[in-house]
């Protein structure tokens, strides 16, 4: 009786199979689980579904994970007494989705037998079984194609394509017979994988071989799925990206939640700011500048250890989604990073963990700054410098600018806030803008400014807060070169990039170098000062931002980055997707494709200044190859 009852278990009942296809006639979601760990998850009506079976003999360690970044798989168990309930299973899935489509596809992945011990440098290998009477020979090849594209440890992917009457792993049968296929117009194909994300000796799974290859695989299913629905079906998705994951599980929520918590736990620029600008400044000078000036900062009301016990307790192996899964890694390791800085503010530890975030400085990146320095004459000064706006009446600017943006977006919260523990100048915080109180903004400079720091930072944070995942508005990881890319060029684009600002700009990349390559403090105040002929007061606001807390290279990435979006305007790009939140360069096709996917939204705002009436034709401009070199001949005009 009790071997009856395990039997009963591994079967899949009609009752079960029935609830499965009416959910997907009404096209809803369906995620069951399956006798034997299996699982079902199809997240919408779609002409496919990706399928892996457990080898009945032994335990495969890793390949189930290959199909699980599909919209659309199944995995089982290839045990005998699951095989007649799972072959009926899928066939009534098949004719279900073949109504509304007129065509179906299963592609059945498994793993080659590997006795290769040499697994530190065997490269991928694909081999595509199809039934040459059966298989679309267009789909076979973009499979084939596609594939043949995945590169992992440096190594390029072997393809090869075979024809075979029994599409299945050696020790299984096919999952459904070449008559019963034709009967139900359905499309089989098998994909054979080399394991080279586990070792063949002791089964051991190498995790980001693993993700890796996962990755690059889901990448080609989906454009052998986009190629199979449009020749094949009644389907005409309008990218390949359309017919990824929708469906976005509890796991993906529960992990976006704690990492925003542990990132919206502290605020990473204001506790690596000094709160004694004024005061140091006015000791370095009565030091004739000889004396390296002392910062002080804020305590820091958090435990970064207990903070980064739960960093590294977040859950990311439960998510299935490869997209997904990568953003949230890079942003734990970033978060990892930051909070190792803030452990070691002040000590030379932070330096290392500074160049990790921002990167160093290139030969190629200083040279353009030093041509900067040059091109624009030291005696440089702002259109109408003698008019200034102090910290009251920039606010009052800035909530002008704010009340807009909140007739728009109701949602969009920000304040400007006066603070007395910011010497001078500028900081967006959790949605906030502070103002020193001793700030003073030349007149013409002040729409620059309100465009950089509301019409970008605070635009592109409550853009991120009106998106499904919070990691948007607390930002990606290495956000920060493009956000401040973006965020000087709108200083052009409503004509406030001025010489001056352009010298300081490059000013700050001098300065980093001079830190990477050892310069002390003094040595670099002085070197901005006497050689680059900066005035007293700028040379030490730049090594300071520069040097605070033991070397933040972070100012570099503001010409970096406007560098970097011209090259992106120049080859065609659009600012459209990099207002949806705070993103880098790196993350703008996988910004669209989950864009394509109904994962994102369309951004709710668009910065004010993109309605400026001359905007075109600065934007055609700037397609045409406008470099900064180029600005500064624009300004001396």
């Amino acid at each position: 009786m009790e071997n009856q009852s395990k039997a009963t278990n591994k079967v899949i009942s009609d009752r079960f199979i029935r609830t499965v296809c009416s959910r997907l006639a009404e096209n809803k979601q369906v995620r069951r689980t399956l006798p034997d760990h299996g699982r079902l998850h199809i997240d919408r009506q779609l002409p496919f579904l990706c399928v892996y079976r457990y080898p009945p003999r032994y335990k495969e360690a890793g390949t189930a994970r290959l199909v699980m970044g599909q919209p659309s798989y199944l995995i089982a168990s290839g045990d005998k007494q699951t095989r007649e309930s799972l072959s009926k299973l899928i066939q009534n899935i098949v004719q279900t989705l073949s109504r509304e489509f007129g065509a179906f596809l299963i592609l059945e992945i498994w793993s080659k037998n590997e006795n290769d011990t040499d697994t530190l440098t065997v490269a991928p290998e694909f081999r595509i079984a199809a039934q040459s009477h059966l298989s679309p020979f267009r789909t076979v090849e973009t499979l084939a194609e596609a594939l043949r594209l995945v590169r992992v440890r440096k190594q390029t992917a072997a393809v090869k394509i075979v024809r075979d009457r029994k599409i299945a792993p050696s020790d299984l049968p096919a999952l459904l017979p070449s008559s019963v296929l034709k009967e139900i117009g359905c499309t089989l194909i098998g994909l054979e994988v080399r394991p080279i994300y586990r070792s063949p000796e002791t089964d051991e799974v190498f995790p980001i071989i693993r993700r890796l290859l996962a990755r690059e695989i889901t990448g080609a299913l989906q454009k052998t799925f986009f190629q199979f629905s449009r020749t094949q079906t009644t389907h005409r998705p309008a990218h390949f990206h359309v017919l990824g994951r929708r469906a976005v599980v509890k796991a993906v929520w529960k992990v976006d939640t704690e990492l925003a918590e542990i990132s919206n736990a502290f605020d990473f620029l204001l506790q690596v700011t000094p709160i004694n600008t004024e005061s140091a400044y006015a000791s370095f000078r009565r030091s004739q500048f000889e004396r390296t000036p002392v910062f002080y900062y804020r305590p820091q009301p958090f435990d970064a250890a207990m903070l980064k016990r739960k960093l590294w307790n977040t859950r990311l192996e439960s998510i299935e989604d490869p997209t997904l899964g990568y953003l949230f890694r890079e942003k734990r390791y970033e978060l990892d990073i930051q909070l190792t800085m803030l452990s070691h503010i002040d000590t030379p530890r932070f330096l290392h963990g500074s160049l990790q975030l921002f990167g160093g400085v290139n030969d190629e990146l200083l040279e353009l700054a030093e041509k900067i320095v040059d091109q624009v004459p030291s005696h440089s000064r702002e259109r109408g410098s003698k008019i200034r706006v102090d910290a009251v009446a920039f606010a009052k600017r800035v909530e002008e600018e704010l009340q807009h943006y909140r007739q728009q977006l109701p949602e969009f919260s920000a304040n400007a806030e006066i603070r007395d523990d910011i010497y001078a100048g500028l900081m967006v915080s959790k949605g906030n803008l502070l103002i020193g109180k001793k700030t003073q903004i030349p007149i013409s400079r002040a729409d620059a400014l309100i465009q950089h720091e509301v019409g970008t930072h605070l635009l592109t944070y409550f853009n991120g807060y009106a998106q499904p995942f919070q990691m948007l508005y607390t930002g990606l990881a290495g956000y920060e070169e493009m956000q401040e890319g973006i965020a000087v060029l709108s200083e052009y684009l409503v004509g406030g990039l001025s010489l001056p600002r352009l010298r300081l700009l490059a000013a700050r990349v001098i300065a980093a170098r001079c830190l990477i390559d050892g310069a002390s403090f003094i040595d670099t105040f002085q070197i901005l000062k006497e050689t680059y002929s900066f005035t007293q007061h700028t040379a030490f606001i730049v090594t300071m931002r520069v040097y605070r807390s033991g070397g933040l290279i972070k100012d570099a990435v503001y010409l970096r980055g406007l560098v970097g979006l011209l090259d992106y305007l120049k080859k065609g790009g659009t600012l459209e997707p990099l207002f949806v939140g705070k993103i880098a360069a790196e993350h703008i096709p996988i910004i669209q494709e989950l864009q394509w996917r109904k994962v994102l939204k369309p951004a709710p705002l668009r910065p004010r200044y993109m309605e400026h009436p001359n905007i075109e034709e600065k934007f055609n401009a700037l397609r045409k190859g406008l470099s900064v070199l180029d600005f500064i001949k624009k300004e001396k005009k």
